[in-house]
């Protein structure tokens, strides 16, 4: 059971939950931007859960310039020192086809010692087979899929094909919109070994300032972060 954070705070909840490994990222508003440094840092300190650091330089699409590969290249191996397991990458073409180059690059710099997930850049492919078949070749551990829908329950048709054609070389993940709710359904359909949520629930934040001054609208001040409750219950559902 894979949890995706953004914070300490997640993090401490996802892994007391059960979680089996954290993907820490920056703004998940964003579906998820590189980390600091110091929260992967914090993060080991406290735990030996191994944690995969997102490397994604900004939101949007995965086309990325020749700059903006230096620059990913440059946070990952701070990110490395920092302590971080294994890293999380994607990166795509014009013509919606994987950038082997990049993604081979990338792999490179991590070394053998780590491993590397392609994200969900994947749901955006347009040969998903061919290009399973290219992360197998380049030595991606895993790839995380919605099934190239909005959410994995709906692209569980494609994840069940992915997972076949698969035959264990690489490890097809589904991601998005699982939850307590569904995740058996989505284990027993596609037969997926691993899974990916975030489990967030939203909560307000303490604001003494709008105490002081009696300001009950606190809409503005809400974070949303890993529900220790609902990482357990999933984690109790995949292993039962």
């Amino acid at each position: 059971m894979e949890i995706c954070i953004d914070s300490i705070e997640s993090a401490k909840n996802a892994i007391r939950g059960g979680a089996t490994r954290l993907e820490a990222c920056s703004a998940l508003s964003e579906d998820g931007l590189t980390p600091t440094p110091g929260l992967i840092r914090f993060i080991k300190q406290f735990s030996n859960v191994p944690v995969y650091a997102m490397i994604r330089i900004r939101s949007g699409n995965f086309i990325y310039t020749h700059e903006e590969k230096q620059a990913m290249l440059y946070d990952l191996a701070i990110l490395k020192d920092a302590g971080a397991d294994g890293f999380v990458f994607g990166a795509l073409n014009q013509d919606k086809t994987i950038n082997y180059e990049s993604c081979r690059e990338i792999i490179s710099a991590v070394g053998p010692e780590k491993h590397v997930t392609f994200h969900r850049a994947f749901d955006e492919v347009k040969d998903p087979i061919q290009a399973l078949e290219e992360l197998v070749k380049l030595g991606f551990e895993r790839v995380l899929t919605s099934g190239q829908k909005k959410i994995a329950l709906e692209g569980l048709p494609l994840i069940t094909d992915l997972i076949k054609h698969a035959k264990n070389r690489i490890i097809v993940m589904p991601g998005s919109g699982i939850n307590p709710e569904n995740i058996a359904f989505i284990k027993n359909t596609c037969k997926a070994k691993e899974f990916h949520a975030s489990a967030r629930i939203r909560i307000a934040m303490e604001n003494e300032t709008l105490k002081a001054n009696k300001i009950d609208d606190l809409n503005l001040h809400y974070i949303n972060v890993a529900s220790e409750e609902l990482v357990r219950k999933m984690v109790d559902i995949i292993n039962s």
